[in-house]
């Protein structure tokens, strides 16, 4: 099962109950830690520290927004008219224009603040339970999300680290061809210098710079980190930090490999090498 998960996600949860509508919302981009923010309606704000404690088991990481929108219904509101406010805008309203009547003054007054006040009842343990479920529902949606843009994810990081392991393997016809080009470039400048040398002390020389550019070593690390990338890729959990890590490896090999190429095309192969470890990392910072 693919588990590699990516820290951008949505999801969403509706509860409909008689009195009111619960739509919880929960969306998540990448970042190092948990950095949750919580948008909660005040009747529901004793709650809020059991809303966090959810969402980061769950969640893990990421910055999290998480909304709770709550819709009364009217049909179903205890609502209550403040009969003295009304009267008391009705007369300050005549006083400011004497002619008007009550009748058409009393639309406009019951859009005033307060003219109507509507109360909810205490907190249920039902109602709260409800509303609990109907958080874990939204998570598991943002989950869920989450695994199907991991999905994606490991296909192009696939793509990616087979590319560098392809490249690799083009090297090494060009790695005989640098070598005799280094000892013809070597001759060339000594016959121009037309300086007697000890041919022997040469060849030792030659020998021990040539040894200095070697990348044997460096082809085995960069095969073997390609490789353990793609394990973790497809192992049992999500683990960005450590692709991370293992990304970084990988860049240090090329880095060295391109440093000691000495040979054009090389290089060119190098660059294509790094052009796709930095889609590597860039993808990388995205996973959980």
């Amino acid at each position: 099962m693919i588990m590699i998960a990516s820290m951008t996600g949505y999801g969403k949860a509706v509860l409909e109950l008689p009195e009111k509508k619960v739509t919880i919302e929960i969306r998540s981009l990448n970042s190092k830690t948990l950095d949750l923010n919580t948008r909660i309606p005040s009747f529901y704000r004793e709650k809020e520290l059991e809303i966090r404690n959810l969402i980061s088991e769950k969640v893990q990481r990421g910055k999290v927004d998480f909304s709770m929108m709550v819709e009364l219904n009217p049909a179903a509101r205890n609502q209550k008219v403040n009969a003295d406010l009304i009267k008391s805008y009705i007369e300050e309203f005549k006083n400011i224009t004497p002619t008007v009547t009550d009748g058409e003054l009393l639309p406009v007054v019951m859009r005033l603040p307060d003219v109507i006040s509507y109360s909810q009842d205490d907190l249920g343990e039902d109602e709260w339970n409800q509303i609990r479920a109907t958080i874990n529902d939204a998570i598991d949606a943002l989950n869920q999300f989450r695994l199907d843009e991991g999905s994606v994810l490991e296909k192009y990081l696939t793509l990616n680290l087979t590319n560098i392991l392809e490249l690799l393997t083009q090297v090494v016809p060009f790695e005989k061809e640098r070598i005799e080009t280094i000892k013809e470039r070597f001759n060339k400048r000594l016959e121009e210098v037309k300086v007697e040398i000890d041919q022997n002390r040469f060849e030792q020389e030659l020998i021990f710079y040539l040894e200095k550019l070697d990348i044997t070593e460096e082809k085995v690390r960069l095969k073997n980190h390609c490789e353990y990338f793609l394990k973790e890729l497809a192992g049992n959990e999500s683990n960005g930090k450590k692709l991370g890590f293992i990304s970084q490896e990988i860049g240090r090999e090329i880095n060295t490999l391109g440093s000691k190429s000495n040979h054009s095309e090389m290089q060119k192969i190098v660059v294509q090498m790094k052009d796709e470890l930095e889609k590597i990392k860039e993808q990388s910072l995205n996973i959980l």
